[in-house]
């Protein structure tokens, strides 16, 4: 991991207003997190800090999800990762689902903004949507549920 990549982390912190960042290549494991004493004279909002390969105690910040009772009965649709939601593919276009859409396997459904690139969130269910629990342009989390799907 060099400076550069480090520095593509830190401002995808900033622009998602993330408090923890982690992420674990070759062996290295590095975690971004607001707040605290800075290493080397840098950022003083941003700590990192390399785990040892023995580290049995390791925390991730989740969402807040919603109560089980809060939502309705289906698919969870979660995100893969941490980025930007994004209900369509431009400002000016009409959303990719609406609730109770019909939606197939593969089919497009969001997008999820991640370090300058667009990633598209494709159903792996059959079914309607029931809820869309993300309003666009928010960001989100790793494995913050994104959309309820009713099976067909």
């Amino acid at each position: 991991m060099n400076l550069k990549e480090i520095k593509e982390m830190i401002t995808l912190m900033n622009e998602n207003n993330l408090t923890e960042l982690e992420l674990e290549r070759e062996g290295l494991k590095i975690r971004l997190r607001r707040g605290g004493a800075a290493i080397g004279g840098g950022d003083p909002n941003i700590v990192i800090e390399r785990a040892s390969q023995l580290e049995p105690n390791i925390v991730y910040n989740t969402p807040a999800q919603p109560k089980p009772s809060e939502i309705s009965a289906g698919v969870e649709v979660k995100a893969p990762m941490v980025g930007t939601f994004y209900r369509a593919p431009s400002p000016d276009a009409a959303p990719f689902v609406e609730i109770d859409s019909e939606v197939e396997i593969g089919q497009v459904i969001c997008i999820i903004e991640a370090m300058k690139l667009m990633n598209e969130i494709k159903s792996e269910v059959k079914g309607k949507i029931k809820e869309i629990l993300i309003d666009n342009g928010d960001p989100i989390e790793f494995g913050q549920v994104l959309f309820m799907i009713e099976p067909k």
